[in-house]
């Protein structure tokens, strides 16, 4: 049978419309989803002049697999983000670094239905996931991409004696914190101003330092600091990190922006600074995520909104303006 669904799309103008389209019965290998939560994120502001269907951080409900499918049931309650495909052949798919397969369906570079502010949804089974039971969907859905992409470089470079700094308090920041502080590294919060101070120390961080208008960061008086998670969008001049930063200390830039990252050459050399990028998670931390999430009540701060034409344009326009604190989830359950 097919299946009609109602679609939240870009526009030349910027704002979003309301679509019904029909998709074909799933293949083999493809489930078909009913969309209860879809969170919302900066890539869709990136994309909203284009006619695509937007949402790359959904949750819904499994109603038909396909024949090949063996993973996933009816009723089964999953989550998925960016990817819609790998090719499982490629030399990094092979080393269990599918998330950078140069083959992949990418939400805004490939299939433009895939999108997951929408009433359904049809995905391969390989890039759904199973949510926890004890996680709510509104929970689950800024951590198919939000949480993604801060969890797999804590779990690979960050240990329980780290002291992590956490640059930004945002829609990723507020997530970093909580997952390096439950795994007892202790977390350095580095935000704009004094007002979202109290917030962050009851997400796990130790410390807060505002920086706005301190141009010398060693007037703040700390520690070193092992790790440097870069969570927000604001171009920076990492050298005014370079004094609190340990010997050999990693610096990990996570949000999408466009433009230069800068940094001071000889410091970089002498010092044996790493600055590593990171991509999202491959399907094995994607699942090891939504477990250690569930398991040590990792919760998104959100704003809800309705899956509606208003409720999705409010969302995007919220989120565009800097005011979104600090996920933005959309129900058609609100």
């Amino acid at each position: 049978m097919t299946y009609e669904a109602i679609q939240f799309r870009g526009s030349l103008s910027g704002e979003i419309v309301k679509k019904i389209s029909t998709h074909q019965p799933p293949k083999s290998d493809e489930v078909v989803v009913r969309v209860t939560h879809s969170g919302l994120c900066g890539t869709d502001v990136h994309y909203r002049k284009t006619d695509m269907v937007l949402g790359h951080e959904g949750v819904g409900i499994v109603q038909e697999v396909g024949s090949a499918c063996t993973n996933l049931k009816i009723g089964d309650r999953v989550g998925w983000g960016y990817p819609n495909f790998t090719c499982g052949l490629c030399s990094v798919c092979l080393q269990g670094q599918d998330v950078y397969c140069p083959n992949a369906q990418y939400f805004g570079i490939a299939d433009y239905e895939m999108g997951s502010l929408s009433s359904l949804v049809v995905r391969k089974e390989q890039w759904l996931f199973k949510i926890p039971d004890e996680m709510s969907s509104e929970d689950a859905a800024p951590l198919m991409c939000g949480g993604a992409t801060v969890f797999t470089p804590t779990m690979d470079f960050v240990k329980p004696y780290d002291r992590v700094g956490v640059v930004g308090i945002g829609g990723l920041g507020h997530l970093a914190i909580q997952f390096a502080s439950k795994i007892g590294a202790e977390v350095v919060v580095f935000s704009g101003s004094e007002d979202k101070r109290e917030e962050a120390m009851k997400l796990g961080a130790k410390e807060f330092y505002a920086t706005k208008r301190v141009d010398d960061y060693t007037t703040f008086g700390m520690k070193s600091i092992d790790r440097l998670l870069i969570t927000t969008s604001a171009k920076l001049n990492l050298s005014v990190f370079y004094p609190i930063l340990s010997t050999m200390a990693t610096i990990l830039p996570l949000t999408v922006s466009d433009g230069e990252l800068t940094a001071p050459y000889m410091p970089t050399l002498i010092q044996g600074h790493k600055i590593i990028g990171s991509k999202l998670a491959t399907r094995h931390m994607q699942y090891k995520m939504l477990e250690f999430a569930g398991r040590n009540q990792i919760h998104a701060m959100v704003e809800k909104f309705p899956m509606t034409v208003e409720g999705v344009n409010a969302a995007v326009h919220r989120l565009q303006s800097g005011k979104m604190r600090y996920r933005g989830v959309l129900s058609w359950e609100y």
